[in-house]
């Protein structure tokens, strides 16, 4: 069963849950939010998002797509398969191709509502952010 994000109840803040391998882009994603008035939760990695997903639903989730225990990509796909209202903004600095599609492309195809390439501007990020809680 479906558990309603937190920011449905009661005066509670907008949850976002940050999924980085990189602690320095983690901490500064995450501070950014903070100042703006977010509650903010944070993953290492694929597998840890989708646990911290399921014990307490955020109302956005910001997933890296290249880590190393598991990638944005299938954890994006799990979150949507199991939680068909979950907001996913998919975020990478890599720009390999998987045949003639790049990871973000591909990331909208698997349920990634919006994509942003590193490096981005904070602003950008929270107009996105804003942007995706607006809907």
């Amino acid at each position: 069963m479906e558990t309603a994000p937190r920011s449905f109840l009661v005066n509670a803040m907008p949850s976002v849950l940050v999924v980085d391998d990189e602690d320095q882009v983690r901490q500064l994603i995450r501070e950014t939010l903070e100042e703006a008035g977010y509650d903010v939760q944070e993953a290492r990695g694929g597998k840890q998002a989708v646990e911290c997903y399921r014990a307490q639903p955020a109302d956005l989730v910001i997933m890296d797509i290249l880590m190393p225990d598991q990638d944005g990509l299938e954890s994006t796909m799990t979150l949507r398969r199991e939680f068909p209202a979950s907001r996913v903004i998919a975020i990478t600095g890599g720009s390999d191709m998987i045949g003639v599609l790049n990871f973000l492309d591909v990331a909208k195809m698997l349920g990634a509502r919006r994509t942003l390439q590193k490096p981005f501007e904070m602003k950008t990020l929270l107009d996105a952010v804003a942007a995706e809680l607006s809907n």
